[in-house]
């Protein structure tokens, strides 16, 4: 994995050969994004698989969920990783350890492969939701190559547009306070040559009133049956700002992001993170000591904020409840 931590002025390369390192990983954001976090959890699964076979092999394999489900609870692609591993373990659990092993790994490398083509699929389907030429677009954190297995969903429908023929540029928040946008968003773009522009996020109200940004397009990392959706901090007043100023507000969401047993976004757990995260910064003290910090990772746009929701499978209008499932069962 590129240690995301350390972007955008260094690219380490970090390799991890057992569960326990792929999990630390996780938990510590040195890969982010749910569609990453799904494809890395499947093969920490992988690893932890070597070695087993028969009846130890279901009591390994529910060790080893255990120890990755909870690392960061909010992203749905984790359990629907975990999930899709268990299913294959079933199948196979009666063969002999090598092949049992081989069989879990290549699982967990079909869904790297599979997330990087439903991307493209996404990124298509968004792109024909955009007229404009030139287009501008405005995202909060980071849907790109580093949140999935390398091509994007928010920024897949950025890629897309480009692939298309069309000039399009990026308006990125700098995602406080990890700074996803910032950091990791500008890293992206600015290495594939598409122009971006680095905005604090409490800048959006007057970039939305200045006129030109054509469309919001923001990534998910859970989607209640109802069409809430649970994303980076600081996406639902983005999603606000949007419905204020007349433009439209898109999620490109990966079916395996659809939480369709979690009814609301009322439902949606909400990962809270370190206070450090907010008196820190760069390794320096910024608050005086001792104060409160409230730091949850997530917030959750209410449906009716969403203009429309970007599957692979195609595009999602309100009433969601109904449209999700229609794509679901499609």
């Amino acid at each position: 994995m590129i240690d995301q931590r350390l972007l955008p002025t260094r690219e380490v390369i970090r390799q991890y050969r057992d569960y326990r390192g792929v999990a630390d990983a996780i938990r510590t954001m040195v890969i982010r994004g749910a569609p990453a976090i799904g494809v890395a959890a499947a093969m920490g699964v992988a690893l932890g698989m070597r070695g087993v076979s028969g009846a130890p092999a279901k009591a390994r394999f529910d060790l080893v969920a255990e120890t990755l489900r909870a690392t960061r609870p909010t992203a749905v692609n984790l359990a629907w990783a975990l999930d899709r591993m268990r299913r294959r373990l079933d199948e196979c659990s009666s063969l002999d350890e090598a092949k049992l092993f081989r069989r879990m790994r290549d699982e967990a490398i079909a869904i790297y492969n599979e997330d990087i083509a439903i991307n493209r699929r996404l990124g298509s389907n968004g792109a024909q939701l955009v007229d404009a030429n030139p287009a501008t677009v405005l995202t909060h954190c980071n849907a790109g190559a580093l949140a999935t297995a390398g091509y994007g969903t928010a920024l897949g429908v950025v890629r897309a547009i480009r692939e298309a023929g069309k000039k399009v540029s990026v308006f990125a928040d700098e995602t406080r306070p990890f700074l996803q946008g910032s950091r990791l968003t500008a890293w992206e773009l600015h290495k594939e040559r598409i122009p971006v522009t680095v905005i604090a996020d409490n800048m959006a109200a007057t970039v939305l009133r200045n006129g030109g940004i054509d469309c919001v397009i923001v990534g998910t990392d859970r989607t209640a049956a109802n069409g809430d959706v649970a994303n980076k901090i600081g996406t639902y007043p983005l999603a606000v700002l949007a419905r204020r100023h007349g433009v439209p507000f898109y999620v490109a969401a990966p079916m395996s992001s659809i939480d369709f047993k979690c009814a609301t976004g009322a439902d949606i757990p909400i990962e809270q993170r370190s206070p450090t995260e907010l008196t820190q910064f760069a390794g320096k003290q910024i608050t005086p000591e001792g104060v409160s910090i409230f730091n949850p990772a997530f917030d959750v746009t209410p449906g009716d904020l969403v203009s429309a929701i970007i599957t692979e499978r195609g595009v999602a209008y309100p009433p969601y409840k109904k449209t999700l499932a229609a794509l679901k069962s499609g």
